[in-house]
């Protein structure tokens, strides 16, 4: 039996909203791009704009890769 269901509960958490927040982003950087006028304003937010975003939406995912392994950690040693 583990003693660190918090951190693993919390993880899968901040992994739905991590996949969340990137299809949001995503979604959202296309229909900025949309709105702009010009064909090189619609390219930078794509590139640059998208490529943020995502960055950011995802961030929450990696927490819960880091939580993970913090509780992984906690068990092998916990176990010695």
């Amino acid at each position: 039996m583990t003693q660190y269901g918090t951190l693993r509960l919390w993880a899968a958490f901040l992994t739905i909203v991590g996949g969340l927040g990137a299809i949001m982003a995503a979604i959202g950087t296309v229909i900025w791009a949309v709105e702009v006028e010009g064909s090189w304003e619609t390219i930078g937010r794509l590139l640059i704009g998208g490529a943020v975003s995502i960055f950011l939406g995802t961030a929450s995912a990696a927490l819960s890769q880091a939580l993970r392994a913090i509780a992984d950690v906690g068990d092998t040693v916990s176990a010695r």
